[in-house]
């Protein structure tokens, strides 16, 4: 039984993308078909008339890590402000919203180039422990949201001490 609920922790820590490997597979081939054929078309193939694909913004990259009375999750969110970010907190479930908006209107014509990412982003963790949830705290700085979870008194792990003859 501790050997399943060890595995439960390990997956709940790391995030399921099933399509993940196929992702790096696209983001591979656009960059050896950019390297191929964008040095020699480059004079004749401006971007304004053909143009690459737009980038949507994505979930967020977190660690979600074990401290020894707290559980601890790092979200990487550039370019966003803290009134941009929402965290909710249901059972065992950490939930991180947010939007990242564009701030000012430019007209596609005066572009060359266009590739930060806009839109909305739903993120929803298990935690590993069960933790006071009135007790949470949430930090931005830099770009880095950190929440800090305290766990209950259950949910800590007790040391003890063994005594080797």
């Amino acid at each position: 039984m501790a050997k399943q609920e060890k595995e439960k922790e390990r997956r709940s820590v790391v995030p399921w993308r099933p399509f993940a490997e196929m992702a790096r597979w696209e983001q591979g081939m656009e960059r050896m078909f950019d390297d191929f054929f964008g040095r020699r078309l480059r004079p004749i193939w401006d971007e304004r008339w053909w143009p690459s694909r737009s980038a949507d913004i994505s979930v967020p990259f977190v660690d979600l890590y074990e401290e020894k009375d707290e559980i601890v999750a790092e979200v990487e969110l550039p370019g966003m402000g803290k009134d941009d970010i929402q965290v909710n907190i249901t059972d065992h479930l950490l939930t991180i919203k947010g939007e990242k908006k564009k701030e000012e209107e430019i007209k596609e014509e005066d572009y060359y180039r266009s590739e930060r990412a806009f839109g909305s982003f739903t993120r929803t963790l298990e935690l590993p422990r069960a933790v006071q949830v009135e007790k949470a705290k949430a930090s931005f700085k830099n770009g880095v949201l950190e929440i800090r979870l305290p766990k209950t008194e259950e949910a800590k792990r007790k040391e003890i001490k063994v005594k080797v003859d």
